[in-house]
């Protein structure tokens, strides 16, 4: 293996994503790469895995790629050959990036490891609070969609294909995932953190519907 794998991985996923979507650029990967540390300070787990599984995680997410989820994993075992990564390594990095992603309400896992759900919250946490809510218009303005319909009331039991389809108001977005993912978290680090990026968000939106209702 390479002794500078995770500087090489670095460079190449920055350079991948220098010209990403503002929500899953590279600032969005050294977030996650950021929290996934933090988190694993108080696990037990293999270091080498969460480093590379943060830092590769979106390296070619689905949303921007006609929703194929073969390309990321496929992308990053190529590059993961070329530091003569091991093959036990290889498989647990993408077993990172083929289940990492949120799929919706009524999607179930069964399968995890210990180096996923670190990596899973670290991705979570950059999904709410400040940046959370930042990056979800971003993506909303990125898609063209309003920011908010009351007639339009948020599905909370799409299937992971209709989650993916939906052209959905910005804000239903907030009840669709991000309010759900503090009970969604795996690790004691991670839900402690959530807690409080929850409150945030839910702040935001009594203040959001004071402000449209005029109140404010």
């Amino acid at each position: 293996m390479h002794p500078s794998i995770i500087d090489n991985t670095i460079t190449f996923v920055r350079q991948q994503l220098q010209n990403a979507e503002g929500g899953h650029d590279w600032f969005h990967i050294e977030r996650v790469y950021k929290n996934a540390l933090l988190i694993a300070q108080a696990e037990s787990c293999d270091l080498t895995v969460v480093k590379l599984g943060a830092l590769l995680h979106d390296i070619a997410d689905s949303k921007f790629h006609n929703g194929d989820e073969t390309v990321g994993p496929r992308v990053a075992q190529e590059f993961l050959l070329t530091q003569d990564a091991p093959q036990e390594l290889i498989a647990q990095v993408l077993f990172i990036i083929e289940h990492i992603s949120f799929k919706g309400g009524n999607f179930e896992r069964t399968q995890t490891s210990k180096e996923l759900q670190i990596v899973q919250d670290a991705d979570r946490l950059d999904a709410i609070g400040a940046i959370g809510i930042a990056r979800c218009f971003n993506y909303g303005g990125f898609k063209n969609r309003p920011l908010y319909n009351p007639a339009i009331a948020p599905n909370l039991h799409m299937s992971k294909e209709e989650y993916k389809a939906s052209t959905a108001p910005t804000l239903n977005h907030f009840y669709e995932k991000l309010l759900l993912l503090k009970d969604q978290m795996n690790t004691a680090s991670g839900k402690q953190i959530a807690q409080e990026r929850h409150h945030f968000m839910e702040q935001f939106l009594a203040q959001f519907y004071a402000e449209w209702e005029g109140e404010k």
